[in-house]
């Protein structure tokens, strides 16, 4: 015998989760919010705390653009639960400057025209900034000409390997290793 529509429905229907309270550091600023446990840390800083600046691109953790620094390193907050989070420092685009004192990565950004419509940019520049901070502790990559070596040799290739996995659909890859370089190197352009 076959379910009656009215059975299967409710059988269906998702039972709505608790919420979960959680205090989150984002941008040395404590904050305390409420939140289905399955949401995600992009989800809680866009949505719950109205940070627009990371941005909702695959929501598969392929594009970049919701790249944020946890603990200093670099995460996709699509893929990531903000319940997770409640002891980690979190650092969003709008942690690292403002207009009025630009971090050097944005500064280089401007300076090298690294955007163009600027969707992908706060993610890229969170990911360089962590990549940064990668490539000063030694850690190799892929494109590491000699993982040996006491310092990695930040060429062009491994700048490129190293942000390969932030897109930007404008194609500014040249002006964003440009600027990634100038940091690097301690140019002030």
């Amino acid at each position: 015998m076959s379910e009656s529509y009215a059975a299967a429905a409710e059988r269906s229907q998702v039972a709505t989760a608790p919420l979960s309270a959680i205090t989150l550091n984002v941008n040395d600023q404590v904050r305390r919010l409420e939140v289905d446990p399955r949401t995600s840390l992009l989800d809680a800083l866009r949505e719950h705390l109205r940070l627009g600046g990371t941005k909702k691109g695959c929501d598969h953790g392929q594009c970049g653009a919701c790249t944020v620094l946890i603990n200093g390193r670099r995460v996709n907050s699509c893929l990531s639960l903000a319940v997770m989070h409640e002891d980690d420092e979190i650092v969003t685009i709008e942690g690292l400057g403002d207009p009025e004192g630009l971090h050097p990565m944005q500064r280089a950004f401007v300076e090298r025209d690294g955007f163009q419509c600027g969707y992908c940019t706060p993610g890229q520049i969170c990911s360089a900034v962590g990549m940064l901070t990668e490539v000063e502790a030694g850690w190799p990559s892929h494109a590491t000409a000699d993982v040996a070596a006491p310092q990695v040799a930040l060429t062009g290739d491994e700048i490129r390997e190293r942000m390969s996995g932030n897109i930007c659909r404008c194609a500014a890859y040249p002006n964003i290793v440009a600027a990634i370089r100038d940091v690097a190197e301690g140019d002030p352009q």
